[in-house]
């Protein structure tokens, strides 16, 4: 039976001290010997000794019949029971090996990558639908080799199948961070083995020290995100009632407040910016032994989403506050024009360094300011007006377009914002297309959101800022041999370079400013194939010896999703095909697979191919190209996921009723109340 709480998990929070201690009324759970309000207000549902709940009250065993007994009927339920066993192994065994019949994934999704290389016209499926499906496909086989090869374990490696000797078992990212993806693929099985896993295996009682962003949004936010997904749409992957011994919904959850317990730990530092590490055990902060011991702008913003939605969950305001104070905390440094530092310090809470990009260490820091505003419908508009305020601030500073082509690209400030602007995009920066769309429409079709009265030039010009840089990171992709984007690519520019501000005033700071002709058509010029490869937008592009690997990153295909889904325009659906073929022919990891010897000789046929994995690779501009061996967990857990929902109807896990966090685990939109509301008024401004 479910654990019933003592009251609504979405009841508001008693009133507690906004800036008192941290860790007052949240201790539990192995980490405090004192009474805590939190556990008391969830009956039992931090006590070390309870048993897991099941979906209902059952009986063990059904009553015994009564009547006349049949000696016989024992015997044909064993008889049946041997039939069945006998048509199972010789339909999914002998039959699949032998080449009669074949239900391995691998070995159909190498079949297809065949069309692929020959040019086939079989490999451009033409139904949305049907690609959809190569997707599910290519997920299922990620999935299998993973299960296969290192179940339970933090790392795979689809080439060598050898992974980590850590005799206490990894911490289970791969499962738990694809487990929504699982759902929505409606992978039923499959969710029912990684829930037995959960409930068995999965231990936070380990004395190891983990990345406090990173286990936020991969663990943390995909618990939460399986208990909505398991709630809200029971007909994804829906569990049989009837297991006696299955966990119920309240599994994720209970394992969520777990984590968050010590997770919050970190936030205990002088000034209540998280440390970029803790330790499960003790859940305390731990000191990170580079950059002086900074927490990057990403890890410090980058964790409300979870916190927030598992506050709403729990009814628990703490949770909550925590994660706002970091974000009053950054605010109190003034970024000019709203553009943050990579770094900032537990010790002070003030900024490390000069440098101001929107590559690694800021990214999600720039995407959780409109994605909080959205995730509390509209409720907290102090996030949107930072949003706004560094949106301007990036079309100032960092925008500026290539030579020859035109391409828009943000680059980096790393000596300060009046300093050289270098050149270069890490593929992490291709979240930001989609991003501008959203913030844009709120997630609305942008045929609806230009209806609205409060629709604006600024609106419109993101519009095509965001065009306009999915394009660019299109090009990254198309410039390489294999079709897939390296980690970082550096660009042409004039020089001095030419900014947006200048050539296209802002619309905020300008408000006489009209749109140009040409913004309307677009700003860079077509991306057209010649087939001696002299296309002036090539030219453009450099990618260096260093940065020419692919980690298998999902932000071109999350831009592309968001793009679709607002635009409605077809053409990021077909960029999105054509990036999923490059990597089912690139980064697929292929074996032989000999035919039983159980099988008699006559029947035997030649090896069978299939894919086993796919994996990262080392040079994108090389083909075949040097596999890393290493599969990422954010390739079932993002890649994949994003391309499912992009060839999916847009009403699907719908923009307008969910955010999806920086690890693309959806959540749900809803109106906060009580203590559960925006605690701090940013300073003001010049």
């Amino acid at each position: 039976m479910a654990y019933q709480p003592s009251r609504s998990p979405f009841a508001p929070a008693q009133q507690d001290g906004f800036y008192g201690n941290p860790r007052s009324g949240l201790r539990g759970y192995g980490l405090s010997n004192q009474p805590i309000p939190l556990s008391n207000k969830v009956n039992g549902y931090f006590e070390k000794d309870r048993t897991l709940p099941l979906y209902k009250d059952k009986p063990f065993f059904a009553p015994r019949r009564t009547g006349p007994r049949r000696r016989w009927k024992p015997f044909l339920n064993v008889l049946g029971v041997c039939t069945v066993l006998f048509l199972l192994y010789y339909n999914f065994y002998l039959r699949t090996w032998s080449g009669l019949q074949s239900n391995d994934k691998g070995a159909e999704l190498w079949k297809w990558a065949q069309t692929l290389e020959d040019g086939k016209s079989s490999g451009d499926l033409s139904d949305w639908t049907a690609r959809r499906e190569k997707v599910r496909d290519a997920f299922i086989v990620s999935w299998e080799g993973y299960e296969k090869n290192a179940w339970g374990y933090d790392q795979y490696r689809p080439v060598s199948n050898v992974n980590q000797a850590d005799t206490s078992g990894g911490l289970g990212w791969m499962i738990i961070d694809s487990l929504d993806t699982l759902m929505i693929m409606n992978l039923t099985s499959k969710v029912h083995r990684a829930r037995q896993w959960i409930s068995t295996s999965l231990n936070y009682d380990q004395d190891r020290d983990v990345n406090t962003f990173e286990t936020t949004i991969r663990m943390l936010g995909g618990l939460l995100s399986a208990h909505y997904l398991s709630t809200q749409y029971p007909d994804l992957a829906p569990l049989n009632d009837d297991d006696v011994g299955a966990a119920g919904e309240d599994l994720y959850i209970e394992k969520a407040a777990d984590l968050a317990e010590r997770l919050i730990g970190a936030f205990e530092s002088p000034s209540g910016i998280p440390w970029s590490n803790v330790n499960l055990n003790t859940s305390e902060g731990v000191v990170v032994h580079f950059d002086e011991g900074a927490t990057s702008i990403a890890e410090a913003g980058s964790v409300q989403l979870e916190f927030k939605y598992l506050a709403k969950l729990t009814g628990e305001a703490e949770y909550w506050k925590l994660v706002e104070r970091t974000m009053k905390l950054v605010d109190l440094q003034k970024p000019q024009d709203g553009l943050v530092r990579t770094a900032i310090h537990p010790d002070s809470g003030a900024f490390k360094g000069d440098s101001s990009s929107l590559g690694s260490k800021t990214d999600s820091y720039y995407e959780y300011l409109i994605k909080q505003y959205l995730q509390t419908s509209e409720q907290e508009p102090v996030y949107k007006e930072m949003w706004d305020e560094a949106l301007r601030g990036i079309r100032k500073h960092l925008v500026s377009f290539t030579k020859n082509a035109q391409l828009m690209i943000i680059g980096e400030r790393p000596q300060g914002l009046g300093q050289e602007l270098l050149p270069r995009m890490d593929h992490l920066v291709c979240f930001m297309p989609g991003t501008i769309a959203l913030g844009a429409t709120g997630g609305q079709p942008l045929s609806q959101a230009r209806k609205s009265a409060d629709w604006t030039q600024q609106r419109e010009d993101e519009i095509l800022m965001s065009r306009e840089l999915m394009k660019t990171c299109w090009a990254m992709h198309q410039a390489t041999a294999t079709g897939l984007a390296a980690e970082i690519s550096h660009f042409v520019l004039d020089s001095p370079p030419v900014m947006m501000a200048d050539k296209y005033p802002d619309p905020v700071a300008n408000p006489n400013h009209a749109s140009k002709p040409e913004i309307l058509r677009g700003i860079s010029q077509p991306l057209e194939a010649q087939s001696d490869g002299s296309e002036p937008w090539r030219a453009d592009i450099d990618i260096r010896r260093n940065d020419r690997h692919n980690l298998q990153r999902p932000e071109t295909v999350e831009s592309l999703f968001y793009l679709y889904r607002i635009t409605g325009d077809d053409i990021y659906r077909q960029w999105g095909w054509e990036i999923f073929k490059s990597f089912i022919k690139h980064t697929a990891v292929v074996e032989k697979k000999s035919t039983s010897s159980r099988i008699p000789t006559s029947t035997k046929t030649a090896p069978v191919f299939r894919i086993k994995g796919f994996t990262s690779l080392g040079n994108v501009d090389a083909v075949p190209s040097y596999k890393r061996d290493n599969m990422e967990s954010y390739w079932m857990a993002e890649t994949l996921k994003y391309f499912y929902l992009l060839f999916s109807d847009r009403d699907f896990i719908s923009l307008e009723d969910h955010v999806f966090n920086t690890e693309a685990h959806p959540f749900p939109r809803f109106k906060p109340s009580g203590d559960l509301k925006t605690g701090w008024e940013r300073a003001p401004r010049k």
